[in-house]
């Protein structure tokens, strides 16, 4: 009776283990076929980001950079087709000093002075300037307070920053690369002196393209602000280069041509 007692026993317990068994097996494989599937289900997303997501993230994580490179290849590229297709100069005739003019000016000043005044500056002067960035376009509608703030940044930019900075940076920055003197109040009074010769029409042609161009600048994210600005400012640089960019000739230079002109007709003659 013990006998069969304990075979009982036994037998009972070869079941539970069986038992036991054949649920832990079917459990490891349950995880391992979900595993696989989320694996193969994530990986083509992961895939198939859109470009656009990866480029405005490049754009979000590095706005300076980014608008710095722009700002330095657009004006350079302007004042470039301005010489080659307004002026119709060959690549031989390309004035590479004028150029620089604007190599140098869209680096410091569009790319790197502009960006700490309407980023940096901009957020601490005008407050609501991040939040009402966010917002839709219908709810920046109803906000009183971001629309004060945009309609001052568009006033800033008209009345301060374009006429009292940027146009005396400008010419200055020309005195610079095309000047002969190594004077920097040479360069400064050469460069407010050609800048107030040119007011009227600088101030007009500003307000022209600006006015609207601001109205729409300062309602878009933060992180593309700039970078619109510089595609604006494409087509205000090759103004700018066709009006403002060729460098006056030196007396001396003058002279030298002159002579040359009448050497060439002597010889026709």
């Amino acid at each position: 009776m013990f006998a069969v007692a304990r075979l009982t026993t036994i037998n009972s317990g070869r079941r539970l283990f069986t038992s036991s068994t054949k649920c832990l097996k079917s459990s490891a494989e349950a995880t391992v076929k979900n595993t696989a599937t989320e694996g193969v289900a994530s990986k083509p997303a992961a895939v198939a980001k859109p470009a656009a997501e990866v480029k405005e993230g490049i754009v979000k994580r590095n706005p300076f950079a980014f608008q710095l490179g722009v700002a330095t290849g657009k004006t350079m590229a302007a004042d470039l087709m301005t010489q080659v297709l307004a002026e119709g100069k060959s690549f031989d005739e390309i004035d590479w000093k004028r150029n620089g003019i604007f190599v140098v000016f869209g680096f410091a000043y569009l790319g790197g002075f502009q960006y700490w005044l309407m980023v940096n500056k901009y957020r601490q002067w005008f407050p609501t300037m991040d939040r009402f960035a966010k917002l839709s376009f219908m709810n920046k509608l109803k906000d009183t307070a971001g629309l004060l703030d945009a309609a001052k940044m568009v006033i800033f930019d008209l009345v301060v920053h374009l006429p009292m900075m940027y146009f005396p940076t400008y010419y200055v920055v020309k005195e610079l690369v095309s000047g002969t003197s190594w004077n920097p109040l040479e360069w400064a009074k050469d460069g407010v002196t050609k800048y107030s010769n040119n007011l009227s029409d600088d101030l007009s042609a500003m307000i022209k393209l600006w006015g609207p161009s601001d109205c729409i600048q300062f309602i878009l994210p933060v992180h593309i602000r700039l970078p619109f600005r510089h595609f604006v400012s494409f087509f205000w640089t090759a103004y700018v280069s066709f009006t403002r960019g060729s460098i006056e000739k030196t007396q001396e230079e003058q002279t030298t041509t002159q002579i040359m002109e009448q050497v060439v007709e002597v010889k026709q003659a």
